[in-house]
């Protein structure tokens, strides 16, 4: 099998299944219990915490264990607005990410609320200038991604930061980070909560983390028993956090390897289909963009269609977000930065990982030129 897919998932690194499977079965204990093993298991979590933040360059006492993505995004919305008083204005993309987006957008019938979404470039940049704009006193949360997953467009969260720190002194910055965690460089970042999901990186599913900078408004998540600093009460998920740390310190042992070998595998692949009449890409070029998302058009032919065609081949590749995957109707991310009618209907997603090849790339490569020819004939018929 040859898997495109990894913005949607990665296959789990052995070193990660081994330390999740020993905290299963040997170092099962509650990190909150008072007796020695309880406090060995909590100080093996501590030393996670503090592997998981290096990345980042920031303190591990900043990290906020969480389920994953979608609860680290909807915790910094709804937590940094707990406490704010008076009219508000919450300021997002058209590009942002269901748990983002859907999140903000439930909040438009908020008594003295004010939802902003800023446009995008033709390659999924923010509107830096729509942003200044919409900067206001009354502006409480900032919120967008820091790679696009699916244009792989890389936002330049100090230039926004800048924007909004000069403008809006009150207001948070959320940062959604989940595709850019490891796959490009987070450190020195001005933000005041960032996102990280593990199973996008060689981890575990059900686990991640959000990042809080201290004094930042904030007012936590789940209330229960006051775990992590009472801003996110429940049982610590200690063999989630120990695989992702496992699979974090592998990733960074091989980070300018991995790095490199994923933007080689998508430069091969891109070239390789570009050769293609009528193939468009979308999003920015790729020497630019993040090292693993590469969206290309077949025009004449459906997405969809192309992607079942290919699993005959073994290949797995997608349309888009594996969040939205079963919903009807237009990509909202391609529509918003003006990929539409027939180029948005041919649109695939290839997301790689560190351990693809430029030999996949070839054989991908070859199985769509055979495909898409095929289907075109097929189609014009």
């Amino acid at each position: 099998m040859i898997y495109l897919d990894n913005s949607a998932t990665t296959r789990v690194l052995p070193q990660a299944a081994d330390a999740a499977y020993q905290a299963m079965t040997d170092g099962f204990f509650n990190p909150a219990a008072a007796y020695a093993l309880g406090s060995r298991t909590e100080k093996r979590v501590d030393q996670a915490r503090a592997a998981l933040s290096r990345p980042l360059g920031v303190r591990r006492e900043q990290l906020i264990f969480t389920s994953g993505g979608t609860e680290s995004n909807n915790t910094a919305i709804f937590g940094s607005l707990k406490g704010w008083r008076g009219k508000k204005r919450i300021i997002t993309t058209a590009v942002e990410h269901p748990s983002v987006y859907e999140a903000v957008l439930s909040l438009e019938n908020s008594p003295d609320t004010t939802i902003v979404i800023l446009p995008v470039s033709e390659q999924g940049y923010p509107d830096l200038q729509a942003l200044r704009a919409a900067l206001t006193e009354d502006t409480a949360l900032v919120s967008m991604m820091h790679v696009n997953n699916e244009l792989g467009t890389v936002t330049d969260v100090n230039a926004a930061a800048r924007l909004i720190r000069a403008l809006a002194p009150r207001a948070v910055f959320h940062v959604d980070g989940v595709q850019a965690y490891l796959k490009v460089d987070s450190r020195g970042l001005d933000m005041d909560f960032y996102s990280v999901s593990a199973h996008k990186f060689h981890a575990p599913k059900g686990i991640g983390f959000l990042y809080h900078r201290s004094g930042a408004r904030f007012g936590g998540g789940q209330i229960g028993g006051g775990q992590e600093g009472n801003l996110r009460s429940g049982t610590l998920n200690v063999p989630g956090i120990l695989g992702m740390a496992a699979a974090e310190q592998v990733y960074e042992q091989n980070l300018t390897a991995w790095r490199q070998n994923m933007r080689a595998c998508k430069q091969r692949l891109y070239t390789n289909l570009m050769s293609i009449p009528d193939v468009l890409l979308n999003g920015p070029s790729p020497d630019v963009a993040a090292p693993h998302i590469l969206s290309l058009s077949f025009l004449g032919v459906r997405g969809e269609v192309l992607l079942h065609a290919l699993e005959q081949f073994d290949i797995c590749v997608s349309t888009g977000s594996a969040c939205a995957a079963h919903k009807a109707g237009k990509n909202r991310i391609l529509t918003a930065a003006g990929i539409i009618g027939p180029r948005q209907e041919g649109a695939i997603r290839f997301s790689l990982c560190p351990f693809n090849t430029q030999e996949e790339m070839d054989t991908v490569s070859e199985a769509i030129v055979e495909q898409v020819k095929f289907l075109r004939r097929y189609r014009r018929r």
